[in-house]
């Protein structure tokens, strides 16, 4: 409970912490397109450094998720989109294209610049999570952790290219701008910044639900 109250307040100190926070039912709304296979596996290795690791290996004790929690579609939920819509000043809300496999779910959202993808793999418990989430930052290419309190006290990486990657409980999220140009929108955020920010925001949905 005092580690949860710590990182509310880190969260609103930064003007992260969004009222509302809820999951998005199945799809992220109009436009959007569900993939949810039948089968998965709990546990794999990542397949490269920004991946899903497809080929897929079970871990003992670790059953394998039937489908998407609530936490992990709140990638493709209102408060990412929201956010997304008003840091690059878009018009109306990009396509969305979300799947269910490996047991990670994946929301691209479609720019006209590229493809967004935010994923959150969903592993059988926090060690699993954190062993997943360890194997990604040793694959990534110029991986540098994320440390002091833009961490907000998770496991964290980014990289060069565009991409952070956080580990909370047994989540591991990812959001991957890479297919990104190096800066866009009227403010000239970095991908990388961008990449940050959607993080953040999601994680303060997390926190705010725990």
């Amino acid at each position: 409970m005092k580690h949860r109250k710590h990182m509310l307040a880190a969260l609103a100190a930064g003007s992260l912490l969004l009222s509302g926070c809820a999951a998005a039912a199945g799809a992220a709304g109009p436009g959007s397109t569900a993939v949810v296979p039948s089968s998965s596996s709990a546990v794999a290795e990542p397949g490269h450094a920004g991946g899903h690791g497809h080929g897929s290996s079970s871990s003992p004790g670790a059953p394998a998720a039937v489908g998407p929690s609530d936490a992990a579609l709140m990638v493709c939920g209102d408060q990412p989109m929201d956010r997304l819509t008003s840091i690059l000043d878009l018009d109306s809300k990009p396509h969305t294209v979300d799947n269910w496999a490996d047991s990670t779910f994946t929301c691209i959202y479609h720019l006209a610049e590229g493809a967004l993808e935010i994923s959150v793999r969903e592993a059988g418990d926090e060690a699993s999570a954190r062993t997943y989430f360890d194997a990604m930052q040793a694959l990534a290419k110029d991986a540098k952790p994320i440390q002091g309190l833009a961490n907000l006290g998770f496991p964290a990486f980014e990289t060069a290219d565009g991409s952070a990657v956080f580990q909370k409980d047994n989540f591991v999220l990812q959001v991957d701008a890479t297919d990104l140009p190096a800066t866009l929108g009227p403010e000239s955020i970095t991908r990388n910044a961008l990449a940050y920010q959607l993080s953040t925001t999601i994680l303060a949905c997390w926190v705010e639900h725990h």
